[in-house]
């Protein structure tokens, strides 16, 4: 028994759901390389910023900062992806 044919609610929330999953993918490697890579990398920064490692600095204040913007872009981009399926709350 085949199933009936997709309407176009359920082809426009097939599309929504794939595109936000692609943009979360995006976002969890840019997560992983500013944690890990960054991280990494950051021990041949070898001078002093105000008294203690530059390594440190970025791992604390930098790496936080990306991840602030991390999340207000895929808040942003959920928010027009919703928008534009005709998903979005209705207040």
């Amino acid at each position: 028994m085949t199933p009936p044919p997709a309407t176009d609610a359920q082809r426009t929330r097939r599309r929504h759901w794939r595109v936000l999953k692609v943009w979360t993918v995006l976002l969890l490697l840019a997560w992983a390389v500013v944690t890990f890579g960054v991280a990494y990398e950051a021990r041949n920064l070898s001078f002093n910023f105000f008294g203690w490692p530059f390594s440190f600095w970025v791992g604390a204040q930098g790496s936080v900062l990306v991840y602030l913007a991390l999340v207000s872009l895929y808040a942003r981009v959920a928010r027009q992806l919703d928008e534009s399926a005709d998903l979005d709350e209705q207040d």
